[in-house]
């Protein structure tokens, strides 16, 4: 998709720095999956905070071993 933006040249230089693209197309793909991506974890993480992960009673590793050896 074309997009027409108006950004700042300090701006889309530092995208570029840092996110190592070859071009300002590629670094702003770069900057922008990478902006989703930690949305994503924050979505994550709001969701265990409203809703914890309960572990049950005498939940253990080696018990968990035994029921996948078992299937």
């Amino acid at each position: 998709m074309k997009v027409t933006a108006l950004i700042p040249d300090e701006l889309i230089e530092k995208v570029k720095a840092k996110s190592g693209g070859k071009n300002i197309t590629e670094s702003l793909i770069i900057a922008l999956n990478e902006y989703l991506n930690e949305k994503k974890v924050d979505d994550l993480i709001n969701q265990i905070n409203e809703a914890p992960i309960v572990w049950k009673k005498n939940y253990t590793a080696e018990g968990i071993r035994k029921i996948n050896r078992s299937r």
